[in-house]
């Protein structure tokens, strides 16, 4: 016992080791992860499960990279979304104009070039947060919890955090999931830097005649780019970028109005098209936190970075944060030391910030390029992506970065558990 960790060894058995604050995906993923490793985990959500638990299709998916499937294999999702998901068996990358049809020279990605399999699945979300749901619903070491955190505190060795109902939770540490404008990160005057786009995605799902055959498309017009993700079935995910007047005008029209602006954007390739589910919009920024950690505190997932969705890498750098702080507690716990320590997080935030930074630069950058009708920059990144294409070397290596598989990758994105 004259381990210098004894006091967090010796603590309350009753205690929890980690809240977190957020029960979105990555607030529970990463409450599995730690769970499942034998830490106590409390999640702190201001909605009721049975509110976030809807069966019904609304559009809404997400493009999850080979390596963050992984990751949710490890955590136990896999059964539950077995026979739910569309594997992205390729991504072709074209520019052109509405109505126009894309260049000739374009880029196209093949899954058979990388000898893992796909790059990636799109999964609908009602079924995504249904499989958290159902794994984190009786879980020895995750106490859910109804309730909106008003204040948080760290002192001496634990952090505690005050919900609206005067509920008093003390752990050895607090994490931040609760998005991008986080009242967490605020509190600890963690400050953020970045900007707007101008720009908004206009988000919805449809139907069309002709199968996708699992190929994503990324469509690059002057207003912004225009993804059309594979879904299960004769379905397609759409995020579709225009300035922002321009997204609100198409948003206010009806269904018909709003599909006589998407068809010649989408062009004829799959055949006729219909809206399938709601319709929503996203304001485009880039906001990136100024530190990932506080006292006794770390940021994951929107708390900590937004980027823009041109490489669909948004939910995908959130899980690579959960995978690298469950690695870096668990690890910590296992060798004694104190989990919330300010050394113990700052190996996270040394992990994670710089990628996180090189990966909003990337995005930012190739929004720019692309999202203007320079006639000689549209000239210029045409060649660029016939380049590209005839590469054989440098398109693989794109190919295993947007599936995730490249890096310094923590142990749950390698499929392994911790």
């Amino acid at each position: 016992m004259d381990n210098p960790a004894a006091p967090a060894i010796c603590r309350s058995m009753d205690s929890t080791d980690v809240i977190i604050v957020g029960g979105g995906l990555n607030g529970s993923a990463l409450a599995l992860a730690l769970g499942d490793a034998g830490l106590r985990v409390t999640l702190v959500d201001r909605l009721a499960a049975s509110v976030r638990d809807s069966d019904s299709f609304d559009g809404r998916s997400y493009a999850l990279a080979h390596g963050s499937f992984r990751l949710l294999k490890a955590i136990g999702l896999g059964p539950a979304l077995d026979g739910k998901t569309q594997p992205i068996l390729g991504i072709k990358v074209s520019d052109g104009r509405a109505g126009e049809g894309a260049s000739p020279l374009h880029l196209v990605f093949d899954h058979a070039e990388i000898e893992e399999g796909p790059m990636g699945w799109m999964v609908e979300d009602r079924h995504l947060r249904q499989a958290f749901l159902a794994r984190i619903d009786g879980h020895p070491r995750i106490t859910q919890i109804e309730g909106t955190v008003t204040d948080h505190a760290a002192a001496g060795n634990a952090a505690s955090v005050t919900l609206s109902d005067g509920t008093a939770l003390h752990a050895a540490m607090l994490v931040a999931a609760d998005g991008v404008g986080s009242p967490t990160a605020r509190r600890a005057g963690i400050t953020r830097q970045g900007w707007r786009y101008g720009q908004t995605a206009l988000v919805c799902a449809i139907e069309h005649d002709q199968p996708h055959g699992g190929i994503a498309h990324q469509f690059f017009m002057p207003p912004g780019p225009l993804a059309i993700l594979p879904l299960p079935g004769n379905r397609s995910s759409i995020v579709w970028t225009e300035r922002d007047a321009e997204a609100a005008r198409i948003q206010a029209l009806d269904d018909a109005g709003y599909l006589a602006h998407l068809r010649p954007r989408f062009g004829s390739f799959l055949g006729d098209i219909a809206l399938a589910g709601a319709r929503f919009t996203y304001p485009l920024e880039l906001s990136l936190a100024r530190s990932f950690t506080g006292a006794r505190l770390a940021l994951v997932g929107d708390a900590a970075h937004r980027v823009h969705p041109i490489a669909g890498q948004g939910l995908n750098a959130g899980l690579k944060d959960v995978a690298a702080l469950a690695e870096v507690l668990v690890d910590a716990r296992r060798r004694g030391e104190d989990i919330g320590r300010a050394d113990v997080l700052d190996r996270y935030q040394r992990w994670r910030r710089f990628d996180t930074a090189t990966l909003a630069l990337a995005t930012d950058s190739i929004n720019r390029l692309f999202s203007n009708d320079n006639p000689l920059v549209r000239a210029a990144r045409d060649i660029g992506l016939g380049v590209v294409g005839a590469l054989p070397g440098l398109r693989r290596g794109l190919i295993r970065e947007a599936a995730g598989l490249t890096g310094d990758l923590p142990r749950l994105l390698q499929g392994r558990v911790l």
